[in-house]
């Protein structure tokens, strides 16, 4: 939205109260407070405090909370105290920079231009949470998977400190992790478009929303201590391209992804994704069941882990429980 221009700087000699702006550059959360009586005084108080060329023009005045073009001094006059400003240079556009737990919504990524040593650390911290827990080969998504199977044998073998056939096989299972998710994601498919057949066909009704509120019912809250993952979160922008673009895009996340979609409030979600608020709320309930899967298959690998410890650890007097029968007589 814009505000029609209509600037009128202060007559010579009129005297105008000052009022109190926060200012900021887009993408940016912090702050600087200024004072001034009129739109062009704001404008050269920005560029100053801020660092910006005045080069770059047009310099615009935006409000934060709604992007809202200022351009005119009678409205500026009519804003309350303290009214946030977005300071845009040039061509800049306003971009949403929520503090209220969206943020990874809106935010840019500006790790697309990582290095070839930036992506070099994921692999590794990846590798690393691998080496404290095999388990935790469910709950990485299928970029970390891929990117696992992608790296040299002898890269891998290194950084896990194993040998060259021990990680190839570990490569080969990650392999077949990633095939089942991709069979998973098909049969989804299948049966969605079953299910849609049938009620074209005005028969019985879906079941498939019934079979995933049975597997909400059965969740036990297992604190695995593996959701503090060392490697980076993926930026929130491959997050709502996973979602936008993926069929049954639950299997595609990792869990720190899914429990992130999962909490996130639906209404921001669906402006973020630009969808109506059931099918939000429904691609949530499928992380949120698929999250909780997944912990589930980790508490029970470890249980069976637990128990083979123990088996193999028994007293060395239980290796021959036989004794010697004392002769009564």
């Amino acid at each position: 939205m814009e505000v029609a221009s209509g600037v009128a700087a202060p007559e010579p000699g009129e005297i105008r109260a000052l009022k109190q702006c926060l200012l900021r550059r887009n993408k940016s959360r912090e702050q600087h407070g200024v004072a001034a009586s009129c739109l062009e005084e704001l404008r050269e108080k920005a560029c100053d405090i801020l660092a910006i060329d005045k080069s770059l023009a047009p310099v615009t005045l935006v409000l934060a909370e709604d992007g809202t073009i200022v351009d005119d001094d009678d409205y500026f006059l009519c804003l309350p105290a303290n009214t946030k400003f977005v300071v845009l240079a040039g061509n800049e556009k306003w971009t949403h920079n929520s503090d209220g737990g969206t943020a990874w919504i809106t935010q840019e990524s500006f790790d697309r231009d990582e290095t070839d040593s930036g992506v070099g650390m994921k692999w590794k911290n990846v590798a690393r949470q691998l080496k404290e827990d095999l388990s935790s080969i469910i709950l990485l998504s299928e970029e970390e998977l891929q990117m696992l199977i992608d790296v040299p044998c002898s890269e891998l073998a290194q950084e896990l400190g194993q040998s060259h056939v021990a990680v190839q096989g570990l490569q080969n299972t990650l392999q077949q992790v990633l095939d089942q998710r991709e069979e998973a994601r098909q049969s989804r498919q299948l049966l969605e478009l079953y299910l849609r057949a049938l009620e074209k066909e005005g028969g019985i009704l879906s079941k498939q929303q019934e079979s995933r509120a049975d597997l909400g019912d059965e969740r036990d809250a297992v604190d695995t201590g593996v959701r503090e993952s060392s490697s980076k979160v993926m930026p929130a922008s491959q997050i709502l391209l996973a979602l936008k673009e993926k069929p049954a895009p639950e299997l595609s996340l990792s869990s720190q992804d899914l429990e992130l979609v999962a909490k996130e409030d639906p209404k921001a979600l669906a402006v973020a994704l630009n969808w109506d608020i059931k099918k939000t709320e429904a691609v949530q309930q499928a992380c949120d069941q698929e999250l909780s899967l997944r912990l589930q298959q980790v508490q029970s690998l470890r249980s069976l882990r637990s128990i083979s410890a123990r088996t193999s650890s028994l007293p060395g007097d239980m290796e021959n429980p036989k004794r010697t029968r004392r002769d009564p007589m």
